[in-house]
């Protein structure tokens, strides 16, 4: 990396450390990213890119041809959390918003896409300013509803991979509290599980609390099949096989003296391969229609279970294109900086993008987001740094988004010069 584009890194490190603090005090939710993609549209706009906005919702594309050489997508994510901020930033966010039921909602940044957004942002005007540097096309996309899981499936289903040129490898990056800012972490292979949502409602024969002979408690049922779930991953699935099998709602009765008619359950599904998950639902239904009815239900009254249609599938890093960004990244930060992650079983839907029939590489890189010496403090203390979707979430913003800039660019040029 030579003099003048390092000058050129620190200037967009700067600019986008300002327009992180503006977009981390205007927060919006998912599918509501109505200003964040506007201002981000006129961001690539004054870059030069060719923009789309409203792409599949409140998507934008920008592209930047550059003569001939790779095709290369740089993502980010725009949308904002439900969580009252309580970091006492003097850029904190104090906004509300009202949710569907009309009640007014905090919003924060609590999962650190403004620092993405902002990272975005000055990698590609980094790479506008620089294009001598390098050739090929750049694919910018700052996607809506990351956290709802829906922006990425609407950007492909809209036609990202048809109206615009094919990516040869699509790039994202996640902050993450657990490592330190200068450093960066990655993974050969799987790095977010796929996630699934399943809904079960368990049905009985209801009357009174007294006489539950007369009855068929579907309280009862649903308690056996919550416990009965725990032997799936225990008993069904290899050990060395990640899945998670998790109730994280149950509902059913409205007084003490009542046995209901219904007891309705919500769970929620993680898994790497689909084998694992296929295998997963079936065991679910079987266990299901087994408490059922072994408590006398009939055959038509057994439980109702759905797999919703809204579906996260891992993120599998490409680990050709993992081992290039590696090189790229030992080079400019060295070796010890890059740190060897374990997979993650919370969800990320950039997967997607690696999944149609194009066949795209792609690579997700985490961020390290935590100051070095807050770092040795907590591990002085035995403690541990705010996570992702903490109200105190408090980012190195300086470092991590000048790292973040100075990896993309990097990154970008690297295998726009380097096809093959």
């Amino acid at each position: 990396m030579n003099s003048q584009l390092k000058k050129e890194i620190e200037k967009q490190s700067k600019s986008a450390l300002q327009l992180c603090k503006l977009l981390h005090q205007n927060p919006e939710l998912s599918f509501q990213e109505f200003e964040t993609a506007k201002r981000l549209a006129q961001e690539l706009k004054d870059a030069g890119l060719e923009v789309t906005e409203d792409f599949g919702g409140n998507s934008v594309v920008g592209v930047l041809k550059n003569g001939k050489g790779a095709v290369v997508m740089l993502r980010t994510d725009m949308d904002a959390l439900p969580v009252k901020e309580k970091t006492g930033f003097d850029f904190a966010s104090t906004k509300k918003v009202k949710s569907k039921n009309g009640e007014e909602i905090p919003v924060m940044h609590a999962c650190g896409h403004d620092i993405h957004m902002s990272v975005w942002t000055g990698t590609i005007k980094a790479l506008a300013a620089k294009k001598k540097e390098w050739k090929g096309t750049l694919i910018a996309l700052a996607q809506q509803a990351e956290e709802f899981s829906g922006g990425a499936g609407e950007a492909i289903d809209a036609g990202l991979f048809e109206k615009y040129p094919v990516p040869d490898a699509a790039l994202a990056y996640h902050i993450n509290p657990e490592l330190e800012s200068g450093k960066i972490g990655l993974v050969r292979g799987p790095v977010f599980a796929g996630v699934k949502t399943a809904e079960i409602t368990v049905y009985g024969e209801g009357g009174h609390g007294a006489y539950p002979e007369k009855c068929i408690d579907p309280i009862v049922i649903a308690s056996r099949i919550v416990l009965d779930l725990q032997t799936i991953v225990s008993r069904e699935i290899s050990p060395l096989e990640p899945v998670v099998v998790t109730v994280g709602s149950i509902h059913g009765g409205t007084r003490p003296n009542i046995i209901p008619d219904e007891v309705k359950l919500e769970l929620t599904l993680r898994y790497y391969s689909d084998e694992a998950i296929e295998k997963v639902i079936a065991g679910i239904k079987r266990i299901c229609n087994s408490a059922a009815t072994m408590a006398g239900m009939p055959p038509d009254k057994l439980p109702d279970v759905t797999i919703l249609d809204v579906d996260t599938p891992p993120v599998l890093n490409d680990e050709k294109l993992t081992g290039k960004i590696h090189g790229f990244a030992s080079e400019l930060i060295g070796e010890k900086n890059i740190i060897s992650t374990k997979p993650a079983m919370t969800g990320e839907d950039f997967g997607k993008f690696g999944r149609t029939q194009e066949n795209i590489p792609i690579c997700l890189i985490w961020l390290g987001s935590t100051n070095p010496e807050l770092m040795q403090e907590l591990e002085v203390k035995g403690e541990e740094p705010e996570p992702l979707h903490s109200p105190y979430l408090k980012p190195d913003y300086p470092k991590t988004i000048e790292t973040g800039i100075r990896l993309m660019t990097a990154n970008a040029m690297g295998l726009m010069n380097q096809k093959d």
